[in-house]
């Protein structure tokens, strides 16, 4: 483990320890603290985020930009405050902090037994809504975790979440797509984070007007199983509440071939989630690249 990694992996076990056991209104004032002091620097973070929504809001003025990256740094901070004292919320905190609309769209595809995929942006507090579900609606469902280096950091994110009643496989390795399969034959529920793929098996889809690649385990798992496939979009409004909100299935095309219907139903899912970030874009925390024609290293930060 290198000195970076070691460092790293302190740093994220001082927010789990340490910031858990702050008061609220203190861990509040310490994120927008360092979210602030984080954005004046300016770096490529940063950078990357302004770059980001110069796509979403293109009409957008130098001064408008500089204030959504404040306002975005300050909603990622609220997204790690929150996610480092997850652990010690209570369920009643859990079930009254989060509030989705169109709620039904999620029960009733559970109800008929089907299995059901949520695909989820990095919009606000996904891990709040992970946990909102396993509380409020006592539904366990199954996700899958990138492998982050060093691999006790990775082991910490999974004892994260599974202390939030999460299954959590992990994206290498290959057989988490078939675990994902059969929880949903068995009518569970899968949550996949869905809005970046740089891989080869990335699918292009127009998102802002330009290419960008998504994943297709959403639209390859609903073709393959018969689960119903949900966007969810999230976001922040003043209040302690986060919202959400639950969108209509995306169906699967009744002709083409495989990656014709994955085509399609990824740029459903890709449109669906542009409207969610189009009104809420603070609350997107993209501080990478994701349009392909921002991959040439030589064109700005990564």
């Amino acid at each position: 483990m290198s000195v970076r990694e070691r460092l790293t992996d302190a740093l994220y076990g001082l927010g789990w320890s340490t910031v858990k056991k702050l008061p609220e209104p203190v861990a509040v004032r310490l994120g927008r603290t360092i979210a602030d002091t984080v954005w004046k620097r300016r770096g490529k973070g940063v950078l990357r985020l302004e770059s980001n929504y110069a796509r979403v809001v293109p009409d957008a003025t130098p001064e408008r930009l500089a204030e959504l990256s404040r306002a975005g740094m300050r909603s990622y901070l609220r997204y790690w405050m929150e996610s480092f004292r997850l652990p010690a919320w209570s369920a009643e905190r859990v079930k009254g902090g989060f509030d989705p609309k169109d709620l039904h769209h999620l029960t009733d595809g559970l109800a008929s037994g089907k299995g059901v995929v949520l695909a989820l942006p990095h919009l606000a507090n996904w891990d709040l809504a992970g946990a909102w579900v396993t509380t409020k609606l006592e539904t366990p469902f199954t996700t899958v975790a990138e492998r982050l280096k060093p691999e006790t950091l990775y082991d910490r994110f999974v004892a994260y979440r599974e202390g939030l009643g999460m299954e959590v496989l992990p994206h290498t390795g290959g057989s988490a797509f078939g675990t994902l399969a059969r929880r949903l034959r068995d009518g569970g529920l899968v949550c996949l984070v869905a809005d970046r793929d740089l891989s080869a098996s990335g699918v292009e889809v127009t998102f802002f007007g330009d290419t960008a690649r998504m994943p297709a385990g959403p639209a390859l798992l609903a073709q393959q199983t018969g689960a119903l496939l949900l966007p969810v979009t999230l976001w922040y409004d003043e209040s302690p509440v986060m919202r959400g909100r639950v969108h209509p299935p995306i169906e699967v095309p009744e002709t083409g071939t495989r990656a014709e219907k994955t085509s399609v139903m990824t740029q459903a899912l890709a449109d669906a989630f542009a409207q969610g970030i189009a009104e809420h874009p603070e609350d997107w925390h993209m501080l990478q690249r994701l349009w392909l024609s921002d991959l040439d290293p030589a064109k700005g930060p990564s």
